[in-house]
């Protein structure tokens, strides 16, 4: 701060200029990306950062979740997966510069947007109406990022910001620091045609939270009584770097060059101290017996990487434009010599264990329970893994410009061929019978290897386990006695993905009406390969997928006036299954099995969308939008057992195609900046949006019982009936305040049961409350400060009803406080 005031020291006495709020803050955000909304010739949300780099929220996901329509998937009280229109988001892709960005996740093909640090960002939108030209990934819609380019500022620009973060669970104080910098450059005989731009950001957070869970282990039958629960406290150091670099070079008017290069590690260390309960027989709320327990603990370290390297190029050669561009990217997700699970058991079962609260169970259990001496190590489990999605592709768009019938009108036509690579490597060594080894009782008593009582939020949880001492007692044994083979090789697979598209699409301009109509072709070869054990026996497991489709489109602008224009879309999308659905590996293991799905369909969609926008000035819009989708091959697990290959079988696990899904919903967005009125409600900013959003999908299997095929509807998966932020703002030229809330409904998180909707699970609603607050010192000095979580929100997840439990988890609010320099 000393170093920062003293580099601006000449402007304290000088007042703001009048156009610094023309160009920062709440106001110059929005309207940014409103005029970008408007001009676009799909339906589109937009969340555009400031002239001093700022996007509104601390990460890509957050800042998304304040548009229309957006809503976040929360770990940790960090957002980290979007949703759109109520969509799970695993329906939605991410494209960072114009290229896919893969996934670091094993099993997913959502990305984590919270890996994005906000400085590295220019612009975020999501397309919800894709055109020809689009790859027809997303069910929902397609996030694309932007990061900074030298161009986006007229002169040299940067802005360095330092901030300090306090999290009120742990009573962790956390370090944040992130620059930019941008300038433009002559080159040759050219004038201020060569840009370059840069960003860095690097965060080290300490944080935790309290966790009470029962797995959904309810006997509704006799009851409601509770099999099972779990205690967890979770300590996690989450540690962020990015780093960007942009190069624009515009030889002449009719060329453009550019690479754009984007790096961020996202590193989490993170330390689970859990309790586990199991009753002799299950029992209701304020009923005791005996129970075994067992404290446990987990301690990972885990590294993702997201690399995104873009090189292309456009050319205007008389009414014709050329544009070419090749993209790779790659994510990873490396966890090394990692705990697994490191199990103390109960010497003896546990007398007057009970819990009350179906909803956040709190347990009542004997005092020799929190006495380390009551357990003994049974088992460590350690794993090694590494997950890689690699990208590559390249594209060519040829676009023209013409007339028909003196009407303006646009040509354009291309093709682009992808190659994406998943692979998973997984390493399992499971310890146990130490007594076999010459371990004694008393070496393996957890008092050797505790390390206290762990602090829990919520009520008495006892001791906890050092990971330290763990890996000291299984570091002197050979490894490799104790690698466990099944795991290991089960869990590895590759698959390949290839990708061949074109498309061909026209615009044409007919007085108010603009009308884009064209299609689309995309061929997918899938090649999965793994591993499947059958009764003991290892097999290789190969399977290919082929298949194509043609997708056509048409979208249809209306002007009604100069501020008020119509739009309509008819689209078509195809979104292909997971990898976790995908995974090529199988268990056959007498009357059960468990195995993946590489032969699924991919979901097929229609959409349909029709909307109203009129624009209103300053930072002024509302819209109203109606979107219906009919959905083929939606994806969900089930037990196939007794049909096909499985008649004989017990229990077969898998994922299988549905038939038809629908999804339809409103969308209502409202944003106003009051600067009619007299000083100083004239600051005052509204911007308010929700979304209310229905499915229906039917899903069925075998009841072996009754010989036949019992089914029931449901909504989608990741599916919120109601979605909504609400942001009130003020702002002059000095100082600038926002309330903002965002919620979303709850939604079925996973079937637990096909025939039997009490063991669903269900998210339920949240509602997270953030304020913030910036004021200039000087004219490229400002302080800011932030307070998120101010409801103390919870993540509960339920089964059957709302009364009971299958997950619940607290976090508490978090604290920042800041400075950013600035010169633009």
């Amino acid at each position: 701060m000393a170093l920062a005031i003293s580099a601006c020291a000449q402007g304290w006495a000088a007042e703001n200029q009048p156009e610094i709020v023309e160009v920062i803050g709440q106001a110059a955000q929005l309207e940014q990306a409103l005029e970008e909304q408007r001009r676009s010739s799909s339906i589109e949300s937009v969340v555009h950062a400031d002239a001093i780099g700022q996007l509104p929220d601390d990460n890509a996901a957050e800042a998304l979740q304040r548009v229309p329509g957006l809503s976040v998937e929360r770990d940790q009280g960090e957002g980290r997966f979007v949703r759109v229109r109520g969509l799970g988001s695993d329906l939605n892709s991410v494209t960072i510069n114009g290229t896919l960005v893969p996934a670091p996740e094993d099993d997913r093909r959502a990305v984590a947007l919270d890996v994005l640090p906000s400085e590295l960002i220019q612009s975020l939108s999501v397309v919800k109406t894709l055109t020809p030209d689009m790859d027809a990934n997303s069910l929902g819609g397609t996030i694309e990022v932007e990061s900074l380019s030298g161009f986006d500022h007229d002169e040299q620009f940067y802005s360095i910001n330092a901030e300090g973060s306090y999290d009120e669970n742990t009573s962790q104080t956390s370090p944040k620091l992130s620059g930019s910098f941008s300038d433009r450059y002559s080159l040759g005989d050219g004038v201020d045609n060569f840009a370059f731009a840069a960003a860095v950001s690097w965060q080290e957070r300490d944080f935790g939270s309290d966790n009470v869970e029962t797995g959904g282990a309810w006997d509704f039958d006799n009851g409601p009584a509770l099999e099972e629960l779990e205690q967890r406290r979770y300590d996690i150091t989450r540690e962020r770097t990015g780093l960007g670099l942009n190069f624009d070079y515009r030889p002449d008017e009719d060329s453009e060059v550019y690479l754009r290069t984007l790096y961020s590690r996202y590193k989490d260390d993170e330390v689970r101290q859990a309790s586990v309960i199991e009753f002799a027989d299950p029992q209701g709320s304020g009923q005791s017996g005996t129970a075994e327990a067992a404290r446990e603990l987990k301690a990972r370290e885990e590294t993702q990487e997201v690399k995104s390297l873009v090189l292309g190029g456009k050319r205007h050669l008389g009414d014709w434009t050329l544009a070419a561009q090749a993209g790779y990217s790659q994510a990873s997700e490396k966890s090394p010599d990692g705990l697994a699970n490191a199990s103390f058991a109960g010497n003896d079962d546990f007398i007057n264990a009970g819990f009350t609260d179906t909803r956040k169970p709190r347990l009542s259990i004997e005092d020799s329970f929190y006495d380390p001496s009551s357990f003994t190590l049974d088992e460590v489990e350690q794993e090694k893994q590494t997950t890689t999605d690699t990208e590559r592709n390249i594209r060519l768009d040829l676009t023209r410009d013409f007339y028909i019938s003196m009407m303006p009108s646009q040509l354009k036509f291309g093709a682009k061929a992808s190659r994406r690579q998943k692979d998973n490597d997984l390493d399992v060594w499971v310890y146990e019978d130490f007594d076999e080894l010459g371990f004694t009782d008393d070496q393996l008593n957890m008092t050797n290897f505790s390390r206290g009582n762990t602090d829990y939020g919520l009520g008495r949880f006892g001791p906890g386990a050092s990971p330290d001492a763990v890996q000291n007692l299984i570091g002197g044994l050979a490894r490799d006695d104790f690698y466990d083979e099944e795991e290991s090789r089960i869990n590895d697979f590759d698959i390949d993905e290839d990708i061949n598209a074109a498309y061909i699409m026209n615009t044409v301009d007919i007085d108010a009406l603009r009308i884009i109509a064209g299609i689309r072709y995309e061929s997918t070869k899938l090649d999965a390969r793994g591993t499947g054990l059958n009764d003991g026996v290892f097999e290789a497991s190969n399977t290919s997928n082929d298949y194509d489709h043609w997708l056509p489109g048409l979208h249809a602008i209306y002007q009604l006036n100069s501020k008020t224009q119509i739009r309509a879309a008819w689209t078509n999308s195809v979104v292909r299954p997971t990898f976790g659905q995908l995974f090529p590996g199988f268990v056959l293991d007498g009357d059960e099995a468990e195995f993946g799905n590489p032969g699924l369909d991919p979901l097929e969609a229609s959409n349909f969308d029709l909307g109203i926008e009129h624009y209103m000035g300053r930072a002024g819009a509302v819209s109203a939008f109606v979107f219906y989708k009919d959905i083929e091959n939606f994806i969900y697990s089930a037990n196939v057992a007794g049909t096909g290959d499985y008649v004989g079988f017990d229990e077969a696990l898998t994922s299988v195609n549905g038939d038809e899904a629908e999804v339809y919903g409103l969308e209502l967005a409202y944003s106003q900046k009051f600067n009619w009125l007299p000083s100083p409600w004239n600051g005052f900013l509204l911007n308010a949006n929700s979304t209310f959003t229905r499915s229906n999908a039917r899903i069925d299997q075998f009841d072996q019982d009754l010989g036949a095929r019992r089914g029931r509807d449901i909504s989608l998966p990741g599916q919120s009936d109601v979605t909504g932020n609400l942001t009130l703002g003020w702002e002059n030229e000095k100082l600038s305040l926002r309330l903002s809330s965002n919620y979303k409904s709850d939604y079925l998180d996973e079937v637990g049961n096909v025939l039997d909707k009490r063991y669903d699970f269900q998210v339920d609603d949240q509602l997270f409350v953030d304020f913030s607050a910036s004021y200039f010192l000087t004219q490229n000095l400002q302080v800011f400060f932030e307070a998120q979580n101010l409801t103390d929100e919870s993540y509960y997840v339920y089964t059957g009803s709302r009364r009971f439990n299958a997950q619940y988890e607290e976090y508490g609010p978090s604290y920042k406080l800041g400075l950013t320099l600035s010169q633009f």
